[in-house]
């Protein structure tokens, strides 16, 4: 089971700091792809999207979270 928690706080890990990466990266930009000067606004609207994108690997890490946790106190009342 502790691998399990290993791999969980790696694969956490490295989506934070992808989304803060990704997110600081549409943040400092001022041109897009296409040439289009980006405005607060604009920019605030691109991390939304990004947030949107996220939100499934994040429910899917809440649910694994989850399961450890379970595991994890059977293996505590067995012992």
């Amino acid at each position: 089971m502790k691998i399990s928690w290993i791999f969980w706080w790696i694969v956490s890990g490295i989506e934070v700091l992808s989304f803060l990466g990704f997110a600081l990266l549409l943040w400092f930009r001022t041109v897009d792809a296409t040439g289009v000067i980006q405005t607060t606004e604009i920019k605030w609207i691109n991390i939304a999207v990004l947030g949107f994108a996220y939100l499934f690997p994040f429910l899917v890490q809440i649910i694994w979270l989850v399961i450890n946790l379970i595991y994890s106190k059977k293996q505590q009342t067995t012992i």
